[in-house]
């Protein structure tokens, strides 16, 4: 993943405290049942990783198998094969049976390119119901839906992101991510946006990149929160950030929260299984809790026979 990328020089002066929760998040927490036990899911964008051979893939995994690997370390994924294309429910309900041999494993797919990035949300009603009708076929394996917006879809197009938003289903859950800057520094923006979102109970998502900390908005539109986290390679600072993000999620757990999705990204994404397992392994600390953790077959061994 390059959003967000730095150079190791820069890197060094990028301030990554996270911002102090605004009244907007605070509010939208107020009034949830905070003895509700938080659902944690926690994986990784994709599963077709090569590197991840000899490491939590057995030795020789074939790129045909490396799905029926990834379910059994992790309990969801960002889904991005489906923004490069809309697959049908054929091939989908291929993936969720691989998947049913872990009952807590989701998929989040992400909205087609065709739909946000080529359409604009505009005149797309027509591959928007096929991008439907293929993941709906993940079933009970169906996490929530990830909007992302491009880099150059700016406020102005307010209107033509309510309008496509409104007419959304709404049994299943949307997460919306804004990278456009002009969607942070204009206050009015960003209320005009997150206010819609409040509206139509639709999350917003929180891209945590070195180079883009306007990104890291800390506002939630609903008692859910949608993290992707952007790390360089296991710096040391990547431990830290995941500290720091551990922290926050245990507090807003005591808020509200109701639920919590993490995603792990790595501009080298060999190393995404070692920081993903080192946040679920601080967060079933922090939380009490009992996410299953990756397991590496350097250190657990004889896991696979």
């Amino acid at each position: 993943m390059e959003f967000g990328r730095v150079t190791d020089d820069e890197l060094a002066a990028v301030d990554f405290t996270l911002p102090a929760d605004p009244a907007f998040t605070i509010e939208t927490l107020a009034f949830e049942d905070k003895s509700q036990p938080l659902q944690v899911y926690a994986g990784c964008a994709k599963w077709g990783r090569k590197e991840w051979v000899g490491k939590i893939y057995p030795p020789k995994t074939k790129d045909a198998n490396f799905l029926d690997e990834y379910v059994k370390h992790f309990n969801c994924i960002e889904l991005n094969a489906t923004f490069y294309q809309v697959y049908g429910p054929d091939t989908i309900a291929k993936w969720k049976q691989k998947a049913d041999v872990n009952p807590d494993f989701k998929f989040c797919p992400k909205f087609s390119q065709s739909i946000s990035h080529i359409r604009r949300l505009k005149n797309a009603e027509d591959i928007t119901t096929s991008y439907y009708e293929g993941i709906l076929a993940f079933g009970d394996k169906l996490g929530p839906l990830f909007l992302q917006l491009s880099d150059n879809f700016t406020p102005k197009s307010l209107p033509e992101l309510t309008a496509y938003l409104e007419q959304l289903p709404t049994d299943v859950p949307v997460f919306v991510e804004l990278r456009h800057k002009d969607w942070f520094a204009i206050p009015e923006n960003k209320q005009a946006a997150f206010s819609l979102f409040r509206r139509l109970n639709i999350g917003a998502v929180i891209t945590d990149a070195s180079g883009r900390r306007d990104c890291v908005h800390m506002t939630l539109p609903t008692p859910h929160a949608f993290i992707r986290f952007v790390g360089n390679s296991l710096h040391p600072t990547d431990y830290l950030r995941c500290d720091e993000w551990v922290d926050r999620i245990v507090q807003w757990k005591q808020m509200g929260l109701q639920s919590v999705w993490f995603f792990m990204h790595q501009h080298d994404e060999r190393y995404s299984p070692e920081l993903c397992d080192y946040v679920i392994e601080q967060l079933n600390k922090k939380l009490s809790i009992n996410v299953h953790r990756p397991q590496f077959i350097d250190r657990d061994k004889g896991l696979f026979g």
